[in-house]
């Protein structure tokens, strides 16, 4: 409001009115400050693994917006895995995100974190287990139903012949990949097991079957540092065989959108599941929420092809994708 130089209204019409800002002011809740809340973040990472370093950064950016502090712990072996949630209970957090990739193993962990009345939810690994565990939520992708979308896309693509590369025997979400794939495809299918902490032995390994079965023409693998890894087997063992890929890596967009032998990627978004898992947390503990409605929160399956893999590729630069 503007007033006119010398006007004799002037000083009590902008006295009152610094009453009734004044009212208003005193009327309004004063902005509340997000409690102070520490989560852990639990996964079965393996070093080097640049898939955990996306489902990371989807996390920091949840406890950022969040206003929380983050814990980040991982060890690829299940018994330590289990440790490493008996620490974070021992260190009082106020929530645990835990991958289940081995439930067997984290039972008891999980049990002590909830008699600890620490909320608790699960992401990435664990779709047909964290229910049961009684955990309050889960992000992820259903690996069964991925699987079976995997099955049926090499149908369509006419593969005869498949190989499915495991890279961690026994983790549940790896095995239901290949179990979906081995459901829905109609030709002939079967495993290679391989160990994840030794990529020249698993070239080798690849190698060494494709030059048993020369008829092998599609290789799956279950993440993408062992789909790049396919395509160099593929070439040392001269075999005509094309690759196709759970997860997704820069390196291995690029060789999608280039049109090389490595055809396609299935994206669970693996940003997406971190993010979920820290804010469901948070959702709980600042508002008793509960996400899903006793059901996963999906965050895949997605195939990047050809076609569509310059779209992701911006993301995945910059590391989100």
């Amino acid at each position: 409001m503007q007033f006119k130089k010398g006007s004799g209204v002037t000083a009590k019409w902008a006295a009152a009115l610094a009453l009734v800002c004044g009212a208003v002011g005193l009327g309004m809740p004063a902005h509340a400050k997000t409690p102070e809340y520490t989560i852990a973040i639990i996964t079965h990472a393996a070093p080097g693994d640049t898939f955990w370093d996306i489902v990371r950064k989807g996390a920091e950016a949840a406890a950022k917006n969040d206003h929380v502090r983050l814990i980040y712990m991982a060890s690829p072996d299940a018994s330590k895995q289990a440790q490493l949630v008996v620490n974070a209970v021992e260190q009082h957090v106020s929530g645990i995100a835990l991958t289940l990739a081995h439930p067997d193993a984290m039972r008891a962990a999980v049990k002590q974190a909830q008699a600890a009345h620490i909320p608790v939810v699960g992401f990435n690994a664990g779709t047909g287990q964290w229910k049961a565990m009684g955990l309050l939520g889960y992000a992820g992708q259903d690996e069964m139903v991925a699987g079976e979308a995997v099955g049926e896309r090499l149908n369509d693509e006419g593969a005869k012949n498949v190989l499915c590369v495991n890279q961690e025997q026994g983790a549940v979400q790896l095995e239901a990949r290949c179990d979906g794939i081995k459901k829905t495809f109609k030709g002939k299918f079967a495993v290679l097991y391989v160990n994840e902490n030794n990529m020249a032995d698993v070239q080798s390994r690849m190698v060494a079957k494709l030059q048993q079965d020369p008829a092998i023409d599609y290789v799956v693998t279950l993440g993408a540092p062992y789909a790049v890894t396919a395509v160099r087997a593929i070439g040392m063992a001269g075999s005509k065989a094309v690759v196709g890929t759970f997860d997704m890596s820069p390196t291995a967009i690029r060789m999608i959108a280039k049109g090389t032998k490595l055809k396609w990627a299935i994206d669970q978004q693996p940003y997406v599941e971190g993010y979920e898992a820290v804010d469901m947390l948070w959702l709980n503990l600042t508002n008793g929420d509960t996400v899903g409605g006793g059901r996963p929160v999906l965050t895949g399956p997605s195939f990047v092809t050809q076609e569509n893999a310059a779209m992701v590729a911006k993301y995945a630069e910059r590391g989100t994708r």
